[in-house]
């Protein structure tokens, strides 16, 4: 499933994806992948899509919050939990840094 949710969202152009191992931390994953979009449009898309693709593999009960306003689209498929962003929304909160995890350099900020 990890390998489905990271193709679909390159697929989509998705930016600074970041995979976080979650075994051994807690039980409500084994990953967690954090992903940003360049707008409000292109985070509920990359869900909408993401979703179809899980749907179409056969993954029961995906959860899915936050699509109405995309700014912070929380999708739960059981063994991965996505978060995609506006970058401004995803630096605000830092899910990262709560991981112990390096949030990615913002694209074009590189020295």
């Amino acid at each position: 499933m990890l390998g489905l949710i990271e193709t679909s969202l390159d697929d989509d152009k998705a930016q600074a994806v970041t995979v976080i191992e979650l075994r051994g931390k807690t039980t409500i994953a084994d990953h967690m992948v954090i992903a940003s979009g360049t707008s409000s449009r292109q985070v509920v898309s990359m869900a909408d899509h993401l979703l179809e693709k899980l749907k179409a593999q056969g993954v029961q009960g995906a959860t899915v919050e936050g699509l109405s306003q995309g700014d912070w689209v929380l999708i739960d498929a059981g063994d991965v939990v996505v978060h995609l962003f506006r970058p401004e929304v995803r630096s605000f909160y830092n899910l990262e840094k709560m991981w112990g995890v390096a949030m990615p350099e913002p694209i074009g900020m590189h020295a």
